[in-house]
C-alpha cells in the first residue's frame, strides 16, 4: 500500500472525531452553524483529497495514443 494512500483517511478521521466535538451551533460561518460548516468543508476537501490522490496514482500500464 503507497504511503499517499493514507491521506484518504484524513476526510474520514474529519468527519468521525471532528463533528461530534464541533457540535454547536455558535459561532456562525458564511452564515452556517459551525457543525455545518465543519460538514460542506468536509466534504470539499474530501473531494480535493480524492483529485489529488487520482493524478499522483497514475498507472504506467495505461495505454497512451
Amino acid at each position: 500500500m503507497k504511503p499517499l494512500y493514507f491521506l484518504a483517511f484524513i476526510p474520514v478521521v474529519a468527519f468521525l472525531v471532528g463533528v461530534p466535538l464541533t457540535n454547536q451551533i455558535e459561532p456562525y460561518v458564511l452564515g452556517l452553524p459551525f457543525s455545518m460548516f465543519w460538514i460542506v468543508l468536509w466534504v470539499i476537501l474530501s473531494s480535493l483529497t480524492l483529485l489529488i490522490l487520482y493524478k499522483f496514482d497514475q498507472h504506467e500500464d495505461e495505454v497512451s495514443e
